[in-house]
């Protein structure tokens, strides 16, 4: 069977499939997650063996360490997805809640119902924990998925699948909700974009170009996924040792994710007394620092000078670009120009200029006095997520259970026809 028909049958089966999936019970679902966490975890010798495959090829096209190390599965990353798949069984389920109810003079009773979106597609590369978090995501709201995964983590994600099937066949779960592309040609990603009779959703999960790539040619709905450039904002009233803790979580924990800090911003008034150790940690930390001549005045060795475009770059490494402001206006107008308006954060005890911080900033989420780090399903409670939406349509911010539902209006009557 050729690409084109393979995916157009797959697309087909994951329609019929969602019809299924919206009648499901919680328990149904959750007895699902539950025994796909245990088979995860029963089978980490073969998935780690299959994972080795990806990682022989990634070490020998010569990607980087950072790449290399989303890749990676061992036992500690493999209990870690397993334990995802019980904490998302352990939240509530999000069908079927009733979110208004209207009563009219005429006697129609209508409510405001929550329900799956239907069929979504993802598209994404690298991480094999995408995968398993993503299906139990879409499990528990009751979609049927397809998802395309990067040719990077090919065999991770078929080792992942096999097992998901073989649970799936012991449960109430119809096979075909979820359901992988195998192919790596780019050709499978047009194959599933054209189908938006059969497929509600795509959400595109990570890099720039894939991103733009699926917005581009898609015929269906996208939820996009956007880079993080985000920033932290030095106040002349912060605390400036709570600020430092800030700003190195921000860059140096994980610099190789969507919320980490790309942009240090720090007001003129403190920026003599914060930046020369602020900068020495960071260097100590492996990170090249590029600083607007304000701040290379103040740090005269080892600051590489800004231009233009560092200000829109998500370097997603250990680099960072460091502004000195001239108060919040200044640092507010930067972050909605450059800003990819996904995670900003100010530091400052002053609550008025807070509030004018969160007011302003235009950004899925707005911090004070925390490290834009947080900016996570799990962090907020939400369990996994399938992305960091930076639209503002249907749903921003972490796209967990409830941003892969919609709803229906549900009306009653005794019989009213309309004068």
């Amino acid at each position: 069977m050729n690409l084109e028909k393979q995916i157009l049958k797959m697309a087909q089966a994951a329609r019929a499939a969602s019809y299924e999936m919206a009648l499901l019970t919680t328990h149904e679902k959750n007895v699902a997650l539950k025994a796909i966490a245990r088979a995860l975890v029963r089978n980490q010798e073969y998935l780690i063996k299959e994972n080795f495959k990806d990682l022989k090829t990634a070490q020998t096209a010569g990607y980087s360490m950072a790449l290399v190390d989303r890749l990676r599965l061992n036992p500690k990353r493999i209990q870690a997805m397993a334990d995802s798949l019980s904490e998302t069984a352990g939240l509530k389920d999000p069908v079927g809640e009733v979110l208004e109810t209207i009563k009219r003079p005429n006697g129609l009773v209508i409510k405001k119902v929550r329900v799956p979106l239907g069929v979504v597609g993802i598209i994404y590369e690298s991480r094999p924990n995408v995968t398993s978090d993503c299906a139990a995501l879409c499990l528990k709201s009751g979609n049927a998925a397809i998802f395309k995964g990067g040719k990077e983590a090919v065999h991770s994600n078929k080792a992942i699948f096999k097992i998901l099937k073989a649970v799936l066949t012991k449960t109430k779960i119809p096979l075909e909700a979820l359901q992988l592309i195998e192919s790596t040609d780019r050709q499978a990603v047009q194959e599933l974009l054209k189908h938006d009779g059969l497929l509600d959703v795509i959400v595109p999960r990570g890099g720039e170009e894939l991103i733009r790539f699926v917005a581009e040619y898609s015929k269906i709905p996208v939820i996009k996924h956007f880079k993080g450039i985000c920033h932290v904002y030095v106040s002349k009233n912060a605390d400036l040792g709570m600020a430092h803790a800030i700003s190195m979580n921000a860059k140096v924990q994980k610099p190789g994710v969507c919320n980490a800090m790309e942009t240090l911003l720090v007001d003129k008034a403190v920026a003599r007394k914060f930046l020369p150790s602020m900068i020495a940690d960071l260097q100590n930390k492996g990170c090249e620092v590029r600083g607007d001549e304000q701040t290379r005045a103040i740090v005269t060795k080892g600051v590489n000078k800004t231009v233009e475009e560092d200000w829109r770059t998500e370097y997603l490494g250990l680099i960072l670009s460091v502004k000195v402001v001239d108060g919040l206006k200044e640092a507010i107008d930067h972050i909605n120009t450059y800003s990819s308006h996904h995670s900003d954060s100010i530091v400052t005890k002053n609550k008025k200029e807070a509030q004018r911080f969160l007011d302003e900033v235009d950004s899925a989420c707005v911090y004070v006095n925390a490290s834009t780090r947080f900016t996570d399903g799990y962090e907020f409670g939400f369990g996994s997520e399938v992305g960091i939406s930076t639209d503002k349509l249907h749903v921003r911010g972490p796209m967990a259970l409830d941003g892969l539902t919609s709803y229906k209006y549900k009306i009653y009557g005794n019989g009213q026809i309309r004068q």
